[in-house]
């Protein structure tokens, strides 16, 4: 595996964390009762909102080798994770439909990166 490739991967989990902690800002007693601008300026929202933009700088430096007809379907093996982290962590549904979109997720990164 390449730097490059390395620095994709590193570049979709930060992405991942920064969903995490996007929902969990946006989750809670707290966050349900609270306005906007109270859910925007909590901690979690901003180590969230950063962690999107760190992983933005990763994916550009990501593209100098990747082709990025590439690169841009493979962070799609982050709407796997995530839904898996939502159905273990915050109790979302996970029902044969998107079991099987997931599937079809899957199998199309897979495709793609084994096309680089």
């Amino acid at each position: 595996m390449t730097a490059a490739w390395i620095t994709l991967a590193i570049a979709i989990a930060t992405s991942l964390v920064g969903q995490v902690l996007l929902k969990v800002g946006a989750s809670g007693s707290v966050a349900a009762s609270a306005g906007f601008l109270d859910q925007l300026f909590r901690w979690q929202t901003i180590i969230g909102l950063g962690a999107y933009g760190g992983a933005a700088l990763l994916y550009i430096i990501a593209l100098r080798k990747i082709p990025m007809s590439v690169a841009l379907p493979c962070t799609a093996a982050s709407y796997v994770v995530i839904a898996l982290i939502g159905w273990a962590v915050f109790g979302e549904s996970l029902g044969v439909q998107k079991m099987l979109a997931i599937g079809l997720i899957c199998a199309g990164v897979v495709l793609l990166a084994t096309t680089a």
